[in-house]
């Protein structure tokens, strides 16, 4: 057990390493190297652009890698999903600029993000399954949250590293530090490999590999099981927009406000290592009192503390720069992350739950963390600079997410057999 979550977490901490490192270039980097033609304003909102097209590929990783998962087992998928990750990642650490090659640099940074994006999409569902398939039925949330808690591993892994280069002088920053920390994640890849191949298959799997499927995965989620991915989708959107709000937009937000670069960057590494505990804390609060009660408490939480969170991160204040990101991420935030691995893939039986559990999980970032952010810059220059309307996106998505998961049933106690669990959505009013 201590094994396979192991693998989980670390994977997870590479692949997302990867994947929000990009966040934190397309926020200080990517404006001025890759659309040195465009204003700094417009820059940030192509900069932002080419971050959603990662998570907007994430729905399609989860379908083509889920369906393999389902088919020929959840191992050889995430040892895929791995190695693909790093050669992208590598590959965006070498890319040329626009003053280089002109247009073709972020035609190439778009490609090598939406490669990133169907990596990620085919890893979150394939770890979450191993933890979660593996582990007791009462600690279930907390095992599954691992996978998840290697997102702010890899955030602040990611963080401390730009932070480190971007301590160099802006030219020299600009020129070629930046490209460091992508050129590190081929050692990093080599690393979670050694671990990864070391893990069994998942036992759940062994059971059900040699019956055959009625349907096709995606075919049978898509055509019996939708009710759940759309309660999946809508429960989960809120604490993505808020994960992709504070990883991205609100580095920008504090920056140009007034707080210095440097404390920014270690302002939202300090709440990424505070997050890294609290997600599987209140995954393990969900196994003893429900996945839907913590989770709604979440949802609100974000809906209240939306508008104060935005007016710390304007502050100029370092001190308060640092308090907006830790009640935004290791309370608010991991208060509805923490048991959403194991209360997404609760929701699916095992010869589907791959696909189902990923296209889910997968939709909802694109449309929290991967749209948000584009989404919230175009808002900031539409309010002329005063976050107001960010922050009444952020109280209108937490409610729906609170709303949708009200509308779920309690799985924490229920079995994760073959057979679907019908019992988790709620009938229609």
């Amino acid at each position: 057990m201590r094994r396979v979550v192991l693998s989980s977490y670390l994977g997870s901490v590479i692949e997302f390493y990867d994947f929000l490192l990009y966040g934190l270039a397309a926020s200080l980097v990517f404006g001025h190297v890759f659309f040195s033609n465009l204003s700094p304003a417009v820059g940030l909102v192509a900069s932002f652009g080419t971050l959603a097209a990662g998570y907007i590929a994430r729905p399609l990783g989860g379908v083509v890698f889920g369906h393999f998962g389902d088919k020929l087992g959840r191992k050889s998928m995430l040892v895929m999903t791995m190695t693909i990750m790093g050669v992208a990642s590598t590959l965006i650490g070498l890319l040329p600029t626009y003053d280089q090659i002109g247009e073709l640099a972020p035609i190439l940074l778009i490609l090598l993000r939406v490669i990133q994006g169907i990596a990620v999409g085919g890893e979150w569902g394939g770890a979450a399954l191993m933890s979660l398939e593996h582990s007791p039925a009462k600690s279930r949330g907390m095992m599954a949250s691992f996978t998840n808690a290697g997102g702010p591993s890899g955030a602040l892994l990611g963080t401390l590293v730009m932070t480190a280069f971007a301590t160099l002088p802006q030219e020299q920053f600009l020129s070629w530090g930046w490209r460091v920390p992508f050129l590190l994640s081929s050692v990093l890849v080599v690393v979670g490999l050694v671990v990864r191949l070391k893990v069994a298959e998942s036992p759940v799997f062994q059971e059900v590999k040699h019956d055959k499927a009625e349907k096709k995965p995606i075919i049978e989620v898509l055509t019996n099981h939708h009710k759940e991915v759309l309660l999946a989708v809508s429960s989960c959107s809120g604490a993505f927009l808020i994960q992709g709000l504070l990883a991205t937009f609100a580095i920008s937000l504090a920056v140009t406000s007034g707080a210095s670069r440097t404390a920014v960057l270690l302002a939202h590494g300090t709440a990424s290592f505070l997050h890294i505990f609290t997600i599987p804390a209140f995954a393990a609060l969900s196994d003893r009192v429900g996945r839907r009660p913590v989770m709604i408490a979440g949802a609100i939480a974000g809906a209240v503390m939306a508008v104060p969170i935005f007016e710390l991160l304007r502050s100029g204040s370092t001190a308060l720069v640092l308090l907006a990101f830790i009640i935004g991420n290791p309370l608010i935030q991991a208060c509805m992350y923490g048991p959403m691995a194991a209360f997404v893939t609760e929701m699916f039986g095992a010869k589907m739950r791959y696909t189902g559990a990923s296209l889910g999980y997968q939709l909802s970032t694109t449309l929290g963390a991967g749209v948000g952010p584009l989404v919230a810059s175009s808002l900031l220059v539409f309010g002329g600079g005063n976050p107001i309307y960010v922050a009444a996106l952020v109280v209108a998505v937490c409610l729906v997410s609170a709303a949708s998961i009200y509308r779920t049933r309690e799985s924490y106690r229920a079995s994760i057999s073959e057979q679907p669990l019908a019992s988790v959505v709620a009938k229609a009013a």
